[in-house]
């Protein structure tokens, strides 16, 4: 008996001690459609996901257990569960799919999860979350389309209606929700109080076959006995100037609206109150609201309460019903547009001209909120602009016909604060006209609004430039992921462009949580390709109405098969490529139908847009072929329909395309690449596509990376590639031994580069690579935006090669990591972060001394492969001990002279002497070694450099010591010839 209550003891502690150990895990982070606690989504069968906390090396799921109810203490009891999962074998963390009873509309869902770890212990319940269902059928909706009574001019903005309607609940409310949507923007009231925090609602769809409704938890806002909704409309994006031929109107010329409050009371009865004909209207006090001219808002017209029960609606006219619009319902797929920081002017300018100026410091997105006191009718007109022009006085010929104003008149009575309700500007720069009294920084905030995405990357060196570099790379994303991934935030244009988005898409997966994101912009692209398989340049389709001619541009239209397979990689997001893929193929079908055994050489084509062009004579310009262009990205397309037929287990059609890639892949080569390696016409953009893309046969490969490399040189180590060939190009060179090159160009100061519109000021990406010039003068104003997050393509490349962090396309959205930093390019410190479906992946190197210190972190229920170029294996300790003997660390092999192992989640720290690589770490200024041993172009040459590094630091002094210090060089290194010191001579007038 004594024996049996020991061992029941020991039993009774082990498992004690087990549950101890397992508190060292936890669950959060818990998401419902890839979004936290969702009100409104239309899933019929939701994905549930989570994160497994953990600082163990290791740690990892082994199993989960998934709950469900309608009520939060009911899940917490575990007791009228409406499913439970059971314990599931599984290392599923990402897109669980929800299997209990088909989701009901309106209702809640409280759900929680447990997991067993790598070591078969279980943890505790997370907290709960939630998701809400939002109208699941057309019945649903007990409302009425409804819009203003009168009719108006539709060739400009007329002042926008407001319509209100009232109601009486009878009893306490349990809960209350507001549903609405509307043809044109809409903002919300209830009892005096504005609805929710979204603005700028209800998006931007492809409104003719998709329009999104919101769902507002108005619980608080209501209460028993009479109440009052009120909702303000405004043209927006519906029936406002859109795309820059002067057209409005696009997709209807009349405002909207539907709405509905459903309550619950407290008894468990509900009802339902909607929008219909008892219902009235006025125009409201916005006079003007457009995109792109701005608002004119007379505060003298407001009329107080108008959206509470009891006002005297004197003046309001009845509205009327109207036929809902053929477009589809849906609930929340994206994140909505919100106020997302605010920023205060760094300073007041007085110009040369005589205007005064707020500088907000940052080429921003959104408005200004105004804070004024002053006299009944005093107005004030703020004018937004991007850059100041060389004199210093305001510039806005580039905003092209986009007036970009907001206008103000004062009620009078004491301060009044203003923000628009149905416009936003791009701009750093607000003139001020009219202000009653002094212009100070304190009556002005700068309100940014993009969609709510977290933030999911940052990016650090010790290059202040680079660094600088990257916050513009984030800047421009924030600017232009506004519902949908825009070209620019300023002008007469702010369109969905295809081809920015498809080379910009990798970058900004990197950069914030883009999967809701890119959901819902993909199902607008689903649902604007035509019967054809072709695609719009523009989505939504504003731009090719009517203009069939200017559709399915390749690169543009290619969107459809990169940028779900690009999110597809980021996320593991397998649901979003299977409901795509019918879209990857028709596109290529469209292909396909106009090319010629492969060479697609028919139709519209962009081509390189923006390449680096000249005024020369001889015209050294960089002008790629538009057929080149197309068929690469035929070739392209197509692969990766073949790679998702694969994923999706359709091995017929993976074959197929797979035959369809090859085609095209022979009739590039065909037709652009001769014998002797030269591809089409020698441009930088021909040799990254080909490379890229692996369009090339593997002999002809280095000939053609050599004579990327030249051409570079021959610009001087300069870039020469437009909006195709950029994203690509430090890509090639890095995957083709050409590092130290591709180090050059992003390090790279003076036109055309990365950092020369750095220099030159700007917080964002710009459209050109010279929007400004060196001496203050601006390109044509035809096209010129300083907001165009297309050249940031390149954050893609300095998170995957100069920080190291990857993916694995075999197990994606980080399920497996690939941890592959480059270190070079004079940087001695780089650190960057991404946070991924499965938690923060740090990689983070530094020169410390002689030695090259690494850390990586994989997150939980993750692994990772390491990849350390030229190092053996000897030479590399793991904290304080050898390789060999650090825990977590497997599978060490070496891998064409790098060093490869895999580790398991955790944080690991390894060290080894920096060797070779100190060419590409140290010296003088920033790109001359790296110029230099390019030029050399080999170990001897590297070597000589580190022998002879104080004659190059010497030669990154200055143009006073150029001459002597090359003298110097020819001496100490008699085995550089005339040739290649002339060539080292023009790398260096290049880097200054």
């Amino acid at each position: 008996m004594r024996s049996f209550l020991l061992s029941w003891v020991l039993v009774a502690f082990m498992a004690g001690a087990s549950e101890a150990r397992a508190q060292n895990v936890a669950v959060v982070d818990l998401r419902a459609e890839h979004l936290v606690d969702p009100v409104g989504i239309d899933a019929a069968a939701p994905r549930l996901g989570w994160r497994m906390a953990s600082a163990r090396r290791g740690a990892a799921q082994t199993a989960y257990r998934v709950q469900t109810a309608a009520d939060p203490a009911a899940l917490r009891a575990g007791k009228k569960l409406l499913w439970d999962s059971g314990k599931v074998a599984s290392d599923q963390s990402v897109d669980v799919v929800y299997g209990g009873p088909a989701p009901v509309s309106s209702r809640r869902y409280y759900w929680r999860v447990k997991l067993w770890d790598e070591a078969g212990r279980e943890t505790g319940w997370s907290e709960p979350a939630f998701w809400e269902m939002g109208l699941l059928s057309p019945g649903d909706w007990k409302a009425e389309w409804i819009t203003y009574g009168w009719d108006e001019p539709t060739d400009a903005s007329q002042p926008q209606p407001m319509l209100r309607g009232a109601l009486r609940l009878e009893k306490p409310v349990a809960e209350a929700r507001l549903y609405v949507t509307s043809l044109g923007l809409y903002a919300a009231e209830i009892n005096g109080r504005r609805v929710g925090d979204q603005v700028l609602t209800p998006g931007w769809t492809s409104y003719h076959k998709r329009l999104q409704y919101q769902t507002y938890d108005v619980t608080a806002l209501v209460r028993p006995g009479d109440n009052a909704l009120g909702v303000m409309l405004g043209d927006g994006w519906y029936r406002g100037n859109i795309g820059f031929s002067g057209q409005r109107n696009v997709w209807g010329d009349r405002l909207a609206l539907r709405a509905m409050l459903r309550v619950v009371y407290r008894d468990g009865s509900a009802a339902a109150f909607g929008t219909g004909g008892d219902w009235t209207a006025k125009r409201g006090p916005v006079r003007l609201a457009d995109i792109y001219d701005g608002e004119i808002y007379d505060a003298r017209l407001e009329e107080p309460g108008w959206s509470s029960p009891g006002f005297a609606a004197a003046g309001w006219t009845p509205v009327r019903r109207m036929e809902a619009p053929e477009a589809k319902l849906v609930g929340l797929h994206g994140p909505p547009i919100r106020r997302m920081q605010e920023i205060r002017p760094v300073k007041v300018l007085r110009t040369p001209a005589g205007e005064t100026v707020l500088d907000m410091g940052q080429n921003m997105v959104g408005w200004m909120r105004l804070r004024v006191s002053g006299p009944a009718g005093t107005t004030i007109r703020l004018r937004h602009a991007e850059v100041l022009d060389r004199k210093g006085n305001f510039y806005t010929e580039n905003l092209r016909r986009a007036d970009a104003q907001m206008t103000y008149t004062l009620k009078g009575g004491g301060e009044e604060v203003y923000e628009p309700y149905f416009t936003f500007f791009g701009f750093r720069y607000v003139a001020v006209e009219g202000f009653p009294g002094p212009v100070t920084p304190e009556a002005f905030t700068g309100v940014v609004v993009y969609s709510d995405m977290a933030p999911a990357g940052s990016w650090t060196s010790s290059h202040p430039l680079l660094n600088k570099l990257y916050e513009n790379i984030v800047w421009g994303q924030r600017g232009n992921f506004l519902d949908v991934p825009t070209d620019c935030p300023q002008r007469d244009e702010r369109l969905g462009w295809t081809g920015d988005a498809q080379v910009f898409a990798r970058t900004a997966t990197y950069n914030m949580d883009t999967q809701a994101f890119y959901t819902k912009w993909l199902a607008d692209l689903d649902a604007e390709q035509r019967a054809d398989g072709s695609v719009p340049a523009v989505i939504p389709e504003a731009y090719d109405r009517g203009r069939p001619s200017v559709a399915s541009s390749a690169a543009w239209a290619d969107a459809a098969a990169i940028v779900p397979w690009t999110v597809y990689l980021a996320y593991g997001d397998r649901r979003l490529l299977e409901t795509h893929y019918p879209n990857m193929k028709r596109w290529v079908g469209y292909i396909r139908s106009r090319a010629d055994e492969g060479l697609w050489n028919t139709g519209f084509h962009f081509g390189d847009w923006l390449a680096y062009a000249t005024t020369r004579s001889d015209y050294p310009g960089a002008t790629t072929g538009k057929d080149l262009i197309a068929t690469a990205y035929y070739a392209y397309s197509s692969s990766l329909v073949a790679k998702a037929a694969a994923v999706l287990g359709r091995a017929d059609e993976a074959a197929e395309y797979a035959a369809v890639s090859e085609e095209a892949r022979r009739a590039f080569n065909r037709e652009f690449v001769t014998a002797g390696g030269r591809v089409g016409e020698n441009t930088q953009t021909a040799y990254a596509l080909a490379l890229r893309f692996d369009l090339l046969p593997e002999a002809l490969r280095p000939e053609a990376a050599r004579r990327l490399v030249e051409d570079i040189q021959e610009f001087g180590y300069h870039l020469t590639t437009g909006f195709v060939g950029t994203p690509y190009l430090c890509h090639v060179l890095s995957d083709h031994g050409k590092l130290p090159v591709a180090y050059a160009l992003l390090n790279q100061e003076t036109y055309p580069s990365w950092l020369y519109p750095v220099k030159m000021g700007a917080t964002t990406i710009w459209e050109r690579w010279d929007g400004q010039k060196p001496d203050s003068t601006f390109q044509d104003p035809s096209m010129n935006s300083f907001n165009h997050y297309a050249y940031g393509a390149v954050g893609e490349w300095m998170f995957s090669t100069v920080a190291g962090i990857d993916l694995d396309p075999a197990r994606p959205g980080y399920k497996h990591v690939v941890f592959r930093p480059e270190p070079g390019g004079g940087l001695t410190q780089v650190r960057a972060a991404h946070t991924s479906p499965y938690g923060e992946i740090v990689s983070a190197w530094r020169l410390d001394g002689e030695d090259l210190v690494y850390a990586f972190t994989a997150p939980p229920n993750s692994t990772a492969t390491v990849r350390l170029p030229g190092v053996a294996e000897s030479s590399v300790r793991e904290g304080d001990a050898p390789l060999a003997q650090s825990a977590g660390v497997r599978n060490v092999r070496s891998d064409g002279g790098d060093l490869v192992f895999d580790i398991g989640s955790g944080a690991y720290t390894f060290r080894h002497p920096a060797g070779d690589r100190a060419y590409l770490l140290t010296g003088g200024r920033v790109n001359v070694t790296t110029a230099l041993a390019e030029i050399l172009g080999n170990a001897a040459g590297r070597s000589a450099l580190e022998a002879h590094a104080p004659t190059l630091a010497r030669i990154a002094e200055g143009d006073a010591r150029r001459t002597l210090s090359l003298l110097e060089l020819r001496k100490t290194m008699p085995e550089l010839t005339p040739e290649t010191l002339a060539r080292i001579n023009a790398a260096l007038k290049a880097i200054r």
